[in-house]
């Protein structure tokens, strides 16, 4: 909820909203089962990351103030407060949404098994699979004398143990045993007494059965066990100590995250009385720490790897189809002609790596620059990066190392690099590479050369792309690609190479650009307003949360320009006043598809601009982040990006309102039920028919 006499809504809070719309999904009945068991694991895995490092921020804050190199939040202490509260209320509708999941899987039927509820083949299937997979896995810490207590991992579930025996209960012994599911997975399918039922056990339920023989040698006849979790600062201390390379400073930091100070505890509240004081006692924690009573389940992340084939549903996700125009022809030739608008997931990312793999055997390439964020486990990618260095290519990788939670990937993505013989940048200081852009350099037949590529708003990443819905410009516009290259020459000389940025007349770089060209437009549409002719605004984005540019909105709302919102995530801008001359029409879509694409549009008299961008409107994008925004000059993707903002704009199935009470009510209309994700997969199947039939765009 909005604070009375605040301008704008607290940025944590707004998230924890967002989170809201994401338990709603698992809360809506109409969503398939296995989407709503999916949905449970997103919240929860939302949770755990908001907690390393949105609440560890707060925290440091709080702990350090004015003297914290940080973006300040005001009475951060009081967000903390409402974050527990909030936390606490969501964790009691989860649970109760939980509840409700089981119900219907058992209707499918389902089953979830505890160690109790097995028959006799089951029970000697997870004794046998303990034997066989689990044991050696499995290292229990006797923990009540151990004068150091164990650094326990984040991300990791352990399982508390209290033993004793049946004629001396007073003589207590506490054990952990960290739960093997990085190594093992966390759900095994057990042997079921009828063909048409699925029995699923959890990998702690089996260690649980097994517990008087992994504790045999003590001779105990009583257990309980009971699973818990803690939540660490996620944050990596990168200073700024010339005399350390970036990459020791990445190293170093997971190092320290795997040790960071704990800002949650989460436990089951069953657990023994005496464990859970030890436990907390030994950890150091107090209730500021984020105390967290739950279920019997933790870490319901996994869950968004639930078993697929126990459901006899169909999937909620379509399949991706060809962009009609690289059914027949090579991408290279296809965009050496004309710009092309990929739309994921409802297009095949597929012609992304076909033009690196063409780009790789093509003797006329001399260099090919790319920028990398978060690459898929198996990268195509990297492997079509690959196999063009071997082909005597120049290739040149911005491998961003501080892409938080994906820093040992990128580590191990750059030396394989550098073993082929690429040239891998790893960053600037302070400034973390969140572009996501290419530039390929090809000789012609007079010996010069031209630039072709891509500018997106997602990641290259083909395992994301078939669910998260993002734009990419595939282009050999000069205009376009001379500025994304000199983007490049910044990357290669950032200390020297600032006037790169200076240069580009087209795309928009961050830091330094777009946020003044954005005030920019919105004072002109404020000028149009005032002069009663039409001023317009539409923008879609993850997060709109910086303060300078929400007041300028606020101001061009009071002059009457029509202002469009469609915002997935973080929201703090107060959507709802009397002082606006027009309503500002502010929504959140939160479907089967990840909507992560940042477009905006902006009327200017008649003549609009339309950008497709990697930047949020967020301090961290728009100052300490290289971005890149960029024009679509191509008018018939232009209007094909308007076409599909305006039927989001509509929907009123998925569409939550964003107003001041952040009350996420759904849009209701008594139009026809327009729900924009299965729409924009209609529209754009349906152009591409069209195309095929009349062989034009």
């Amino acid at each position: 909820m909005a604070h009375p006499k605040r301008k704008t809504i607290a940025r944590d809070i707004s998230w924890l909203s967002f989170n809201a719309r994401v338990l709603q999904e698992a809360a809506d009945p109409s969503v398939p089962l296995r989407e709503r068991i999916r949905f449970l694991g997103i919240f929860s895995n939302n949770l755990d990351e908001f907690f390393r490092v949105r609440v560890a921020t707060l925290k440091r804050m709080i702990q350090f103030g004015s003297k914290a190199n940080m973006h300040l939040e005001n009475e951060p202490q009081q967000i903390i407060d409402e974050i527990q509260m909030t936390v606490l209320n969501q964790q009691g509708e989860f649970n109760r949404i939980w509840e409700e999941v089981q119900l219907r899987m058992n209707e499918q039927k389902i089953f979830l098994r505890t160690e109790k509820e097995l028959n006799a083949e089951q029970q000697q299937f997870i004794s046998n699979y303990f034997e066989e997979e689990v044991s050696s896995e499995v290292i229990p810490l006797m923990i009540e004398n151990i004068p150091l207590f164990p650094n326990l991992r984040d991300k990791s579930i352990y399982l508390a143990v209290v033993m004793w025996k049946k004629e001396s209960a007073l003589k207590k012994k506490y054990a952990l045993i960290e739960i093997p599911s990085r190594t093992l997975g966390r759900f095994t399918i057990l042997p079921s007494p009828n063909p048409e039922e699925h029995h699923i056990i959890l990998l702690e339920d089996i260690i649980r059965f097994n517990l008087p023989e992994i504790f045999s040698y003590f001779g105990y006849d009583q257990y309980q066990s009971h699973i818990f979790k803690v939540t660490r600062d996620a944050e990596m201390d990168i200073d700024e100590d010339i005399s350390t390379t970036i990459i020791q400073k990445i190293e170093k930091g997971l190092k320290n995250r795997r040790k960071g100070k704990p800002v949650r505890f989460v436990y089951d509240r069953e657990m023994d009385s005496g464990l859970l004081e030890y436990l907390v006692r030994r950890l150091n924690l107090s209730k500021r720490d984020n105390l967290i009573p739950g279920g019997r389940i933790h870490n319901f992340r996994h869950f968004m790897d639930f078993p697929e084939q126990v459901f006899k549903e169909k999937r909620q996700r379509k399949k991706p189809f060809d962009h009609p125009l690289f059914t027949v022809r090579r991408v290279t030739d296809v965009i050496l002609e004309r710009d092309v608008m990929l739309h994921f997931p409802y297009h095949s990312f597929r012609p992304l790596i076909d033009l690196l793999r063409e780009a790789a055997f093509d003797p006329d390439v001399t260099t090919i620059k790319i920028t990398c964020y978060r690459l898929a486990p198996q990268s195509k990618i990297i492997n079509a990066l690959i196999n063009a260095v071997r082909n005597g290519k120049e290739v040149i990788v911005m491998m961003e190392l501080r892409a938080r939670f994906e820093e040992e990937a990128n580590l191990e993505w750059k030396e394989r690099l550098e073993e082929e013989g690429a040239k891998v940048l790893v960053g600037i200081p302070n400034m973390k590479v969140h572009s996501k852009i290419c530039v390929i350099r090809k000789r012609t037949k007079d010996n010069n050369f031209l630039l072709y590529g891509f500018v997106s708003t997602g990641n290259l990443n083909e395992r994301t792309a078939k669910i998260y819905a993002d734009h990419c410009l595939l282009t050999s516009s000069p205009k376009i690609m001379a500025d994304v290259n000199r983007i490049f020459s910044y990357l290669e000389q950032p200390k020297s190479g600032i006037n790169f940025l200076k240069d580009c007349k087209y795309v928009l770089p961050s830091p330094g650009y777009v946020k003044s060209e954005m005030l920019r437009l919105i004072e002109e549409e404020i000028k149009q307003a005032r002069k009663k002719k039409p001023a317009a605004i539409t923008l879609k984005m993850n997060s709109l949360s910086d303060e300078e540019l929400i007041m300028k909105l606020y101001e061009a709302a009071r002059a009457g320009v029509q202002i469009k919102l469609i915002i997935r995530g973080i929201y703090c801008m107060l959507s709802e006043s009397k002082k606006f001359e027009k309503p500002v029409h502010a929504i959140s879509i939160v479907d089967a598809y990840l909507e992560h694409a940042r477009v905006w549009v902006f009327h200017n008299r008649g003549k609009e601009k339309v950008y497709i961008s990697s930047a949020d409107w967020m301090v961290r994008n728009l100052e300490h982040r290289v971005e890149a925004t960029c024009p679509v000059l191509h008018e018939e993707l232009a209007h094909e990006l308007k076409e599909i903002l305006q039927i989001q704009l509509e929907d009123n199935v998925k569409a939550r309102w964003l107003d001041n009470e952040l009350s996420n009510e759904y849009v209701r209309t008594t139009k026809k039920k327009i729900r924009s994700q299965l729409e924009t997969y209609n529209y754009l199947y349906k152009k591409t028919q069209t195309t095929r039939e009349t062989g034009s765009n």
